[in-house]
């Protein structure tokens, strides 16, 4: 099994940016835990701050990993493009999110992938990425 993991923009400074909402713990570090828990999966992380090459990377892997877990951060509440680019490929998406989008500000409760992702998942933290890869793994 391949998943991949994308997150867009700010998310290379977690362990540094808001630590009260995203916590202290970079993604690099939390990445690392993943490929230990997951050893059975073939995990690949991509992050970029760049519209465009989230968009690439979605059609660049769209048609043959198992699976995507999207973080697209701020871009989910402005992203048309990612949002048709999720809608444009064959594997499956779960998009995440570390905080709870909900219980903050309104813009954040827009989100334009959600109506193509496979799933929803958010507001726990970190752990919201073990779930996503958790709903690829057939029992």
């Amino acid at each position: 099994m391949k998943i991949i993991i994308i997150n867009g923009p700010n998310l290379n400074l977690l362990g540094k940016r808001e630590p009260e909402v995203y916590g202290a713990q970079t993604f690099e570090e939390y990445f690392t835990k993943l490929q230990f828990k997951f050893k059975d999966v073939e995990l690949e992380y991509f992050q970029s701050n760049i519209e465009g090459e989230i968009i690439s990377k979605i059609q660049e892997t769209g048609f043959s990993y198992d699976g995507i877990v999207l973080n697209a951060a701020a871009y989910t509440h402005t992203s048309v493009g990612i949002g048709d680019a999720v809608k444009a490929v064959e594997t499956p998406v779960v998009e995440v999110h570390i905080s709870n989008t909900h219980q903050r500000e309104e813009f954040r409760h827009v989100s334009y992938i959600s109506a193509a992702a496979k799933g929803v998942i958010l507001g726990f933290g970190l752990k919201s990425y073990d779930l996503a890869i958790q709903s690829f793994i057939k029992d």
